[in-house]
């Protein structure tokens, strides 16, 4: 599947609202899950991957239907970005959860590494198929960073963290060699917690992400924010990332970033010079839908750093914990704004 040539190209970050009758939200909203949690799902286990295909075509259906030119599958499988792939590894202990301090500051559950990492068989490979099964647009599909995993992880058996990360960099070059092949257009690394530690990211972030990302040949994203702002209020959320420049160092071609909601000091951008960005356009912490010149607004102010051919407009992060309704009208939104600034561009 060939991108689309268009100028401002829109896109989301990855994940779309659950169905209701697919997973609790109620419960959901308590929580990001970093170990497995299975309570979520309201489907008995004999049929819940049919309604997680159901509920895929849906999220499909309604990212086509916004305008959306990128597209995913909404992460309907998913009881987190980053659990779905982390805990299905090799080595990972789920069964008797650790704890580590989470960005907020506050404790949360998380995989025991107890033995050497490693991925013995694919893990979204169907997802990636069914997608391309389901959809004539470019697929984007994403996976949780080397960097982020280390970080949602009790290390109980290498000797640093950089050991471990750089084997769960390993076993995401395999996943996504294998969703190359099965159909993806582009590959997205999901990154939120690079802020976490900065000066090990520093250290060996960059190395992860590029090992991470080693042959594959369609577009790479490496994707952060500073989290889901059902968990993160805004005025908890600085105006810049500690840790942008470093990832010019990276083999990714695009960084997306959150910007709307924080309001972030775009002159950022210019450390990224040489790579496209996904700008955050759409505020997932305020319940209203944006006026469509409003997103345009924030794509403008993006195209005073980035040039137009460089820039693809999306939500701040992944929208899994707003209503389908909210999300479904800020996407045509975000579709609608993109329109409004081309035509003033071309």
């Amino acid at each position: 599947m060939s991108l689309p040539t268009h100028l401002l190209p829109t896109t989301v970050v990855g994940s779309y609202p659950q169905p209701d009758w697919l997973l609790n939200r109620e419960l959901l909203s308590k929580i990001v899950p970093r170990t497995r949690m299975q309570e979520l799902w309201r489907i008995p286990a004999e049929f819940l991957e049919q309604a997680q295909d159901d509920a895929t075509v849906l999220a499909i259906r309604d990212m086509e239907r916004a305008g959306i030119d990128i597209i995913t599958d909404g992460e309907m499988r998913r009881e987190s970005y980053s659990n779905r792939f982390a805990t299905a590894l090799e080595g990972m202990d789920t069964a008797n959860p650790g704890q580590v301090k989470t960005r907020s500051g506050s404790m949360t559950p998380v995989p025991r590494v107890v033995a050497k990492i490693r991925r013995t068989q694919a893990v979204e490979l169907r997802d990636m198929q069914f997608l391309r099964a389901n959809t004539k647009l470019p697929a984007k599909i994403t996976l949780p960073g080397p960097f982020t995993m280390g970080q949602q992880a009790k290390n109980e058996f290498y000797k640093d963290d950089e050991e471990m990360v750089m084997d769960f960099a390993a076993a995401v070059n395999a996943e996504a060699l294998d969703l190359q092949k099965g159909g993806a257009d582009i590959i997205q690394l999901d990154e939120p917690w690079l802020r976490n530690d900065p000066e090990a990211a520093k250290r060996y972030a960059v190395k992860a992400i590029n090992r991470a990302l080693q042959g594959i040949t369609v577009p790479t994203v490496v994707h952060l924010c500073f989290g889901y702002a059902a968990v993160v209020p805004g005025a908890s959320k600085p105006t810049g990332y500690s840790f942008l420049p470093g990832l010019a160092d990276t083999i990714a071609q695009q960084i997306s970033i959150e910007a709307a909601q924080p309001k972030l000091d775009l002159g950022v951008l210019k450390d990224l010079a040489g790579k496209k960005i996904m700008l955050g356009v759409l505020d997932l912490g305020d319940g209203k839908v944006e006026a469509a010149e409003t997103v345009a607004q924030r794509i403008r102010a993006g195209l005073k750093y980035v040039k137009a051919e460089n820039l693809v407009p999306a939500p701040d992060c992944g929208m899994k914990y707003l209503s389908r309704e909210v999300a479904f009208g800020k996407l045509k939104a975000l579709a609608d704004g993109a329109a409004i600034v081309r035509r003033e561009i071309s």
